[in-house]
């Protein structure tokens, strides 16, 4: 060989992935995530380390909760692409496989046309236990939520039957993103108009919580709480805009729920009322988790082995925020609950090889129900300003401590593993992007 021959690739050396091949998989990828309700600072850098993985150390991504922007550069030019994320909400189980196929894509160990085909079919697949299960567990869900918040027999009756309509109002809206808007709307309009028929025929319902559990899973909680996160970790356009997306699905819920009651002859004032007259169930709110926790489940077809995990998760999550409650208030206990849920959720999924921290973290979040006190603020607001006013500031003062725990319970899992040698945690922005690659 002469000194001015080419210098052969070694034999095992994998071929260099096609540019345009790994940049539709990127932004494919990239809106997945988004999809499933991913930080957004979190999803730029899964996404720079995916192209780091497949040789393309030079990669710039930006992504938006509605978009993402990503730039490739081979050595030779520069290939960008900028695709919108439209409107669409992952089950448990899509989650479960595409934070597994984007691990897999962040070890390149997978090929990029695979990677494509298996995001085609985690997208199209069906529910885990059918049409019948998505229902049934939104029924339970709702029975499991009515019994944590007011534990009445009444008011548990009242979730279960309204749990089920609302369940089957999803299945006809299953797939049609044009009316995912107003379907919250008119489901809160439906369910506001049978609660005060109710009461109108003189059923022991309380209305403000019976209103709630049918609803639960229309609550923007996560959005607004996810929207604080993105705040403090200086993402500003993200997280104002997940804001604003949050409180007007509230206002729109509690327009829906005002509409509602005026068609059967109730003012919105009538939206408030008390259940202290009602016999409760001591044990409930506790049983109610573990109801909760299986409607979960069924609901949101959460993958195989999860239902414990959930279930635990959850229980700790509501005992720290019981707890929190006596001692604090229940304005600032939603810190605690989420200080223990995030840092567990991934303590599972890392060392006890459980299913992804999301799915055992988004059930525990939607049962403290931080957006609950949202939508009975906004409803206060319809009818006494001034209490309503009040209402709103607790709301932000809520949301800020719930956002505030997801924050520092994270930090203390990555400051936990960096300090005792287990499992690295990275999380937005905090530390570098590349800290992984650079150990190796």
């Amino acid at each position: 060989m002469t000194p001015d021959s080419p210098v052969p690739e070694p034999p095992n050396k994998p071929p260099a992935p096609d540019p345009d091949v790994l940049l539709e998989f990127m932004f494919r990828l990239g809106k997945a995530y988004l999809a499933c309700g991913e930080q957004t600072a979190k999803v730029e850098l899964l996404l720079r380390r995916t192209a780091s993985a497949y040789g393309m150390r030079k990669s710039r991504v930006v992504a938006f909760p509605t978009a993402v922007f990503i730039a490739l550069h081979d050595g030779t030019g520069e290939r960008v692409t900028l695709t919108e994320s439209e409107p669409q909400t992952m089950r448990l189980d899509q989650m479960a496989d595409i934070y597994a196929l984007g691990e897999a894509a962040r070890t390149g160990t997978v090929e990029l046309a695979e990677g494509l085909q298996r995001l085609t079919a985690i997208l199209r697949q069906e529910a885990r236990f059918g049409l019948a299960g998505v229902v049934l567990g939104h029924t339970i869900l709702a029975v499991g939520v009515a019994m944590v918040l007011m534990p009445t027999l009444s008011n548990v009756a009242a979730a279960a039957a309204l749990g089920l309509i609302v369940g089957l109002v999803k299945l006809l809206n299953r797939g049609r993103a044009t009316q995912a808007v107003p379907m919250p709307v008119a489901a809160a309009a439906l369910v506001s108009s049978l609660v005060f028929l109710a009461v109108r025929n003189g059923l022991p319902v309380d209305p403000l919580h019976a209103l709630i559990p049918p609803l639960v899973t229309f609550l923007p909680g996560g959005m607004l709480t996810l929207g604080m996160v993105e705040l403090a970790y200086g993402d500003m356009v993200s997280g104002a805009s997940r804001l604003i997306a949050g409180f007007v699905q509230l206002v729109l819920m509690a327009f829906g729920l005002a509409a509602g009651a005026m068609l059967v002859g109730y003012s919105s004032g009538d939206l408030v009322s008390s259940a202290a007259q009602y016999v409760k169930i001591a044990w409930a709110p506790w049983g109610g988790v573990l109801v909760f926790s299986l409607g979960a489940y069924l609901h949101f077809s959460a993958p195989r082995n999860s239902l414990q995990w959930i279930t635990f998760v959850v229980l700790l999550a509501v005992a720290a925020q019981r707890v929190a409650a006596e001692v604090f208030g229940s304005e600032i206990s939603g810190f605690f609950g989420t200080l223990v849920a995030t840092p567990l959720g991934y303590l599972i999924q890392l060392r006890f090889r459980g299913p992804p921290a999301i799915v055992t973290f988004l059930p525990s979040f939607w049962l403290m129900v931080p957006g609950a006190l949202g939508l009975h603020s906004v409803t206060h607001l319809l009818s006494d300003r001034t209490a309503g006013v009040e209402g709103l500031v607790t709301v932000v003062f809520v949301i800020t401590s719930v956002a505030l725990g997801t924050l520092i319970g994270a930090s203390v899992y990555k400051w936990a593993t960096e300090t005792f040698g287990w499992w690295q945690l990275q999380i937005g922005r905090v530390g570098r992007y590349f800290q992984g690659e650079k150990k190796k």
